[in-house]
Formats: C-alpha cells, structure tokens, sequence
C-alpha cells in the first residue's frame, strides 16, 4: 500500500457531498472512486470531486482494485448488505451511523472486519470534533466536580412525506436511529452503561417512533442521564453536564461543530469557539486514513466495543418502545 489512502464513497447523498468535499482536506488522503445506483449521478459526483472512477454499481466500486476503504452513506437499512460486500472484497469500510439496524448485525460485520483483517469503524463523526473533545475533557477532568446530571436532546420538524427516508420505516425511519443516536452515544460516553434504562416513544400509525424520551440511572454514581429525540418539532438540541463544581454546554447545535460554554462554581463564563474550514467529516476521516496507514483496524478513539455498547443500548431502548424494524426478524 502507498502512503495514500484512496478512497471510495458508496451513495451520493447530501451526506456523501460533506464527507467528500471535507477529504480534500485530509493528509495522505484521496478520492479515487464514486458508486451510485444511477451511473449519471455517479458521473457528476466524480467529476466535481476529482474522482478517478465513477460506477453504477455498488459491487463495480467494491471490486475496484484501486481503492482501499469504502465510506458507506447509503440509508440505514443498506448498512449491513454494503458493509458486508466491501469487507468481502477485502476493503476497509467506514459505514454511516448507525452502523447497522441491531447489535446482531454489527456483531456479524466486527467479525467479518477481524476475520479479513480489515479497518471497520461506525462514522459518528460527532466523536472526532474539537468542539466535542473540549466538551468532552471539560465534562471528565475534574473541572466540573463529580457528573451529576446529563441532559441532552434532538428535535426538528421532519418531512411528513411517507416515501421520506425519515418516515420509511422499510429505510430505517424514525428519531431514534437517526437523530436520537446522538443524545443516546453522549450519555454512554461521558458516564459509560447505566444500570437501569426507563424510554418511552410515540410511534405513529407507519410504526416508527415519532419521538422518544430515556431516562438513565447510574445508581452508584449518583448520575441520571436525561435524553430524548423527536422529529416533529424543534428542541433547543443542546448537551449540557452538570457537576458538583459546575457545569459545561455544547451549544447548539451539539452534534455538529459548535461552542462550548463551561460555567464555574461561582457561575463565572468561559467560552470556547471553534472555527471549521469545511463541515467537520474531515477529523474522522483523518483518524481512518492514519489508522489504515499504521497497520491498525480499529480506532482507539472510537472502538468497535464502543459501537456495540451503542447499538445493544440502541436495542434495549427500541425493545421498552416498541420499535422493531424487519431487520430485527
């Protein structure tokens, strides 16, 4: 392998235009292949972001010799099949969160990825951001006192369109895996699992859940967690800890680059701004790119483990609610 990680971008997306206009950006890093299931789409995606190949085919771009790792940002439910097809033809994969539709999927892809050999990581790009990261050491080191309170929640006014992947059950719709994955991967990173987990969700008459609501108590820290999602109005789409000596807030909105509020004991300010270049996908791509080049097939920063603590919280969650997709089967 050279000292330049090609990549391939299977969809092209909303999400697929950040992520590859943010790789321009990373060291030792390029774009060599584009796949989309329309070939004219592929074409133009390729051309506006210096791509050596476009294809029309999912399996064309996994066959490609010439690329090394797949970033996958096809809709929910495609996670797992393209996951599985691109470790199969010996690529390392970054694969959009969620990752898959259960825990039992990403069991199958973590062994798939350690059976090859290969990089797999879950993009949850939120993990990478330096807005998070100060969030992150301010809400751990000490400088708030002991956690004692999380709050964090996501809301906005989804379409009301059936065949919108948002509310197409048969695409993974719903709060929960799409937006309220974030509240849910704050909590479990800052303060780690809780011994009791209590959700609630309002599903609609399609069966996917509207909005959902989760308290966690970790009892013998003195932590509850107060987390929710909602795709039928606006929240304010905020994380805030609160300690014994203070508090820190990712402002909004927090999934994405954003402030950092810490507050003192004496109710005194620090702000914390960060400017990006681009939109924030280029952190994760870069820890992918080293990663590879290093021999290593797993990230440090954000370990399989720590995926599959996620989704089997995603899972309990989804059980008390009653959320079942046809993946769950």
């Amino acid at each position: 392998m050279s000292t330049k990680i090609k990549w391939g971008i299977i969809a092209t997306g909303g999400i697929a235009n950040k992520f590859a206009s943010d790789l321009r950006m990373v060291k030792n890093a390029e774009l060599t292949a584009v796949a989309s299931r329309s070939y004219d789409k592929a074409k133009i995606f390729a051309k506006q972001y210096n791509a050596k190949y476009a294809f029309g085919s999912y399996e064309e771009l996994a066959k490609c010799k010439d690329v090394d790792v797949v970033y996958i940002a096809t809709p929910h439910t495609f996670h797992y099949d393209n996951t599985i097809l691109c470790m199969n033809n010996g690529k390392h994969v970054l694969c959009e969160k969620p990752v898959g539709m259960n825990s039992r999927q990403l069991e199958s892809m973590i062994a798939l990825a350690r059976q090859k050999n290969l990089f797999f990581m879950e993009a949850f790009w939120t993990r990478f951001l330096p807005s998070y990261l100060k969030f992150r050491e301010l809400a751990t080191n000490g400088s708030i006192g002991d956690i004692k309170y999380i709050h964090a929640d996501f809301g906005f006014v989804g379409s009301k369109d059936p065949m919108n992947r948002i509310q197409n059950k048969a695409l993974g719709g719903g709060s929960l895996l799409d937006i309220g994955i974030y509240p849910v991967f704050l909590a479990l990173d800052i303060a780690g699992l809780p011994e009791n987990i209590v959700a609630q969700g309002i599903l609609n008459k399609t069966g996917i859940d509207e909005t959902f609501s989760a308290l966690f108590n970790y009892t013998h820290a003195g932590i509850i967690a107060n987390l929710s999602s909602t795709i039928v109005t606006k929240t304010p789409v905020e994380a805030i800890v609160y300690g014994t000596k203070g508090s820190v807030k990712l402002n909004r909105e927090f999934h994405i680059p954003t402030s950092v509020v810490f507050t003192d004991s004496d109710g005194d300010h620090t702000n914390y701004k960060f400017k990006e270049k681009g939109f924030g996908y280029e952190y994760e791509a870069q820890e992918v790119t080293r990663c590879i080049l290093e021999g290593k097939t797993e990230s440090q920063i954000f370990p399989l483990e720590a995926s599959l603590i996620l989704h089997k919280t995603l899972d309990k969650i989804r059980q008390q609610i009653g959320l079942v997709y046809d993946a769950d089967n």
